[in-house]
């Protein structure tokens, strides 16, 4: 179970992988540099584009393209080959302060667009953090869907759709929480703590979902990756060779491959150093389908 790195990328907050498997390729951002990146599973190469503002999570759209979680809002980006991307801003998001982005976003089983908002600076301590849900048609600014987080993050949805994950990276907090979820309305209810990861070594980062229903969760600061199973037991932890694991995801032909990006600190000289890199590990399960963003209304 070893990680190998795929992509000695240097990012500074590489955060959100997906796996794409009509291209055999993974895509993943760079928060602060705007970066969309793509790396070919066939050849190794690796196709990069930069957004108009700050890039925080990724989505699949049906119609083609992608819809991202930004500084502002919602928006659909269109990648080209020549290396330029279109970007139409689809939701405006109203923060309750200027210095906030939106940060780890996942869609659920339905296709319906999730992403939560922090602060820029962490150590501000400031729970102005929400939780927002954008389905096709919106147009903004939306609606918080739950509010009072510092840093929003472990996004994640059972394999039958009804139980949403969700994390507090933040040191102050460090808790993920199950909810119960409507299918069919798309709302959370009953939130309940799942896990406290103040008693596991790292923070709660990004996370994905396996097939057995269990939740993967990068713990930053510890350069490790959790499996807990459905009842919040620690099943195994991961290393990976960088101190600070971002967000996790399934891919490669059989869905049997855990992706994982990463954090390389503004002080990170060490040109030996592989953090900001992206890395494949076989975790010995299989992934789910990541759901496509449903522009049906």
């Amino acid at each position: 179970m070893q990680a190998e790195l795929i992509v000695d990328a240097r990012n500074a907050v590489g955060e959100s992988p997906v796996w794409v498997p009509e291209e055999n390729a993974l895509y993943w951002v760079d928060i602060p540099a705007g970066g969309l990146q793509r790396w070919s599973a066939d050849t190794g190469h690796v196709h990069a584009w930069t957004a108009p503002e700050m890039l925080a999570c990724i989505t699949r759209h049906s119609d083609g393209g992608w819809v991202a979680g930004m500084e502002s809002g919602f928006f659909h980006l269109h990648p080209h080959n020549d290396g330029s991307l279109d970007s139409e801003l689809l939701a405006h998001v109203d923060h309750p302060r200027m210095d906030m982005r939106l940060n780890d976003g996942r869609c659920d089983r339905q296709g319906r667009f999730w992403a939560g908002s922090m602060v820029l600076n962490m150590g501000a301590n400031a729970a102005e953090g929400t939780l927002y849900r954008y389905r096709n048609g919106q147009r903004g600014p939306l609606a918080p869907q739950l509010s009072g987080f510092i840093v929003p993050n472990g996004l994640g949805f059972s394999p039958d759709g009804r139980t949403m994950y969700l994390s507090d990276s933040h040191p102050l907090v460090q808790q993920i929480w199950a909810f119960d979820y409507d299918i069919d309305s798309g709302t959370p209810s009953n939130r309940r703590l799942f896990v406290d990861m103040n008693q596991f070594p790292g923070r709660p980062d990004g996370a994905a979902v396996d097939a057995e229903g269990c939740y993967w969760i990068c713990a930053n600061d510890a350069g490790l990756i959790h499996r807990f199973t459905p009842d919040g037991r620690l099943d195994r932890s991961l290393d990976v060779p960088v101190k600070k694991p971002t967000m996790c995801a399934f891919g490669g032909s059989r869905l049997d491959t855990l992706f994982v990006t990463s954090i390389r600190p503004g002080d990170d000289h060490d040109q030996h150093s592989l953090a900001g890199g992206v890395f494949a590990l076989n975790p010995g399960v299989n992934g789910l389908p990541e759901p496509l963003f449903n522009a049906l209304p």
